[in-house]
């Protein structure tokens, strides 16, 4: 097993590592706490892989070495499977997203092959992946269920997405200099361990400390353990571990673990995993006989009144207000001259939605006034009565205390 080692981000040398200066600087571009952006778009884990055989005995290296190892991976082809398992201690995301549909965004049956709508569901619960790549004009993530399947298939200016349930196809085009759809996943919805891992990976000094600790067998692949812990309290993120291949550099395997024990709220790992080339049909896609076909242009259209209608009051919110640094940052957003939230009146808030904003609520109050905290294992916003928001990685006591400092 390797031995450990660390390196620190608050300017301290790290154990068996030369060359300080702008080695060290290029590094920790790749160290950060997932703040608020970060962990929202990190919500989407996977599950331990399977059984490993044992530790394997791997050379020495120090915790930049490994990050630099990740930054410089340039695997572009791969094919395997994963699965997809996240506990934020929140009800299913599955109901509550059909609760904050526009009325008439479901008429057509091919709106669920939409993929800005199916990947949300990956937020919570179990999923089972396939996932291929071949290069950066080649995609496919399949979403597979007990007699069900989601695919989505990026082919060089052509992107399918498929639902076998209904039947529903969504289809985009893109044309050079511009795209005529929004992006084949959502932005910052990560699906793979290697994406979840750059959400993690990012720049932070004095506020985290990277170790790495042994090694481990993931998809029957060498890694090494890199394990990185927030220095700061206040945090709801205890530690971050990445399995990375000890041969190529590709993250196998991300864990998330919050702060307050129990198991990983986010794990992520390969199953099965293999960087050949994928064979050229896992890209390629017809629509099947008497599926309906729904253009980027046609769904994006569906419904647009409905959900600017919906969405309307969010328009009073100003800009965002960055409170402390690291992992303990907490944005603050503001409703022009200190308006008061919406208020709905009772039976204006879809049962599902209520019962999910009743389970996660905390009335607190101080300095700031008063106000309500609504907690998930690992981001937690307060909503203030005079209109204020303070969203973060962060304990309720922190955002009280930030909410405070603002004044």
């Amino acid at each position: 097993m390797a031995p450990n080692d660390s390196a620190d981000t608050n300017g301290s040398a790290a154990q068996g590592t030369t060359g300080a200066g702008a080695a060290r600087r290029k590094a920790v571009r790749y160290i950060v706490p997932v703040a608020v952006a970060g962990v929202a778009a990190a919500t989407i884990g996977l599950v331990p892989a399977l059984a490993s055989s044992g530790d394997p005995d791997l050379p020495k290296i120090t915790a930049q070495e490994l990050i630099e190892k990740i930054a410089a991976s340039d695997t572009q082809q791969l094919s395997g499977t994963v699965k997809i398992s996240t506990d934020l201690g929140i009800p299913s995301m599955g109901g509550l997203a059909g609760s904050f549909v526009p009325d008439g965004a479901g008429d057509k049956g091919s709106a669920s092959a939409d993929p800005q709508k199916k990947l949300t569901e990956l937020a919570s619960g179990t999923h089972t992946l396939r996932v291929a790549a071949d290069g950066p004009d080649k995609q496919r993530l399949s979403i597979l269920d007990d007699a069900s399947e989601y695919s989505l298939i990026h082919n060089g200016d052509q992107v399918w997405a498929y639902d076998s349930k209904s039947n529903a196809v969504y289809h985009a085009e893109k044309e050079a200099g511009r795209s005529k759809e929004r992006q084949s996943a959502p932005e910052g919805v990560p699906t793979t361990p290697k994406a979840l891992a750059e959400q993690a990976l990012k720049a932070a000094d004095g506020t985290t400390s990277v170790t790495v600790e042994g090694t481990a067998q993931v998809a029957g692949r060498d890694a090494y353990r890199l394990v990185i812990k927030p220095e700061q309290s206040g945090s709801t993120i205890g530690s971050i571990t990445v399995a990375v291949d000890a041969e190529n550099g590709v993250p196998l395997k991300f864990t998330l673990r919050p702060s307050s024990g129990g198991k990983a709220a986010v794990d992520a790992g390969f199953t099965t995993v293999d960087f050949g080339k994928p064979d050229a049909s896992s890209f390629s896609f017809t629509p099947p006989k008497g599926a309906e076909v729904t253009e980027a242009d046609e769904a994006e259209g569906h419904g647009n009144a409905e959900a600017e209608k919906a969405m309307g009051d969010l328009s009073a919110f100003e800009g965002m207000n960055v409170i402390g640094k690291g992992w303990n940052t907490v944005a603050e957003i503001k409703t022009p001259g200190g308006a008061a939230l919406p208020s709905a009146e009772p039976g204006d808030v879809p049962a599902g939605a209520q019962q999910f904003l009743d389970a996660l609520g905390d009335k607190v109050t101080g300095k700031f006034g008063s106000g309500t905290v609504f907690k998930t294992r690992l981001v937690n916003a307060l909503m203030t009565d005079d209109g204020r928001v303070y969203v973060g990685a962060v304990t309720k006591d922190a955002l009280v205390n930030a909410a405070n400092q603002a004044g």
